[in-house]
């Protein structure tokens, strides 16, 4: 089954990312905004298909499609060692955020566009009892999914053993650690670990997480939206390199991973 891209954004970042599109649906009296696309899709010889809203609104599934949908090649998720490469070919410490278990497409759009903004490398989400890059979950990233990989893995709490392998420190993120998130050291190898929503973070990953530090709240709510929570540590974590790489340009932060102390 092909991917269904939903959204002038979307689609329009699908293009410039050179995504494999078979083919494009706008409505039948396209705006200005569609213009764009539709020269894009022309010049690579994408067919570009003008339909009546309502088979926008059957494809899109009852997304706001913004009149047109794109029909793409199903998505591969990356690799563990893909998202370590990244950081590697940037020479740049890994900024990754793991994900247990997620279940709203739009938490997950959310958290795939802030880690493009802030420079990060990836995501890891689980195969199982969580959401993956869904039609709606595209939408919501507004075109970052195609910059940013995803792995999709079957034991999350395997998975961050395998990171800690590799250097990478892990950072969960939970409302009752002992430490608020600035006192964290984001300019290490970092991974960001956010719970699932309502839940939290689950018992095996919260014990494999190397510290855990929590998002201090003053008002009557006492958590966040599982993105926004994400947000927030990923530019405290974009705060701290950015200052690094100010005071020190020529160097770079430590690739080795910090040795706890007891």
């Amino acid at each position: 089954m092909p991917d269904v891209i939903v959204g002038v954004n979307a689609v329009s970042e699908a293009l410039r990312a050179g995504r494999a599109i078979s083919r494009i649906l706008v409505e039948l009296t396209p705006g200005s905004r569609l213009s764009a696309i539709i020269e894009t899709a022309r010049s690579r010889q994408i067919p570009v298909e003008r339909v009546d809203r309502s088979k926008l609104d059957a494809v899109a599934r009852g997304q706001a499609h913004q009149g047109v949908v794109a029909y793409a090649a199903t998505r591969v998720y990356a690799s563990i060692d893909d998202l370590l490469r990244v950081p590697q070919e940037r020479n740049e410490a890994p900024l990754l955020v793991v994900l247990d278990g997620i279940e709203d497409p739009h938490n997950l759009g959310a958290v795939v566009r802030t880690v493009e903004a802030v420079g990060g490398h990836g995501i890891i989400i689980r195969e199982r009892r969580a959401v993956g890059l869904t039609p709606a979950a595209l939408k919501a990233a507004a075109g970052a999914a195609e910059y940013v990989p995803v792995a999709q893995v079957v034991n999350i709490a395997r998975t961050m053993d395998e990171l800690k392998n590799a250097g990478v420190w892990l950072v969960g993120i939970d409302m009752a650690g002992p430490d608020a998130y600035t006192a964290v050291d984001y300019t290490l190898p970092t991974a960001i670990v956010i719970g699932g929503e309502g839940k939290g973070l689950g018992q095996l990953v919260k014990q494999r997480c190397d510290t855990l530090a929590h998002i201090p709240m003053r008002g009557m709510i006492t958590s966040l939206n599982a993105s926004v929570a994400a947000g927030v540590v990923l530019y405290e974590a974009l705060r701290q390199r950015a200052a690094v790489e100010l005071a020190r340009p020529s160097q770079r932060p430590s690739q080795r991973r910090p040795q706890l102390t007891s």
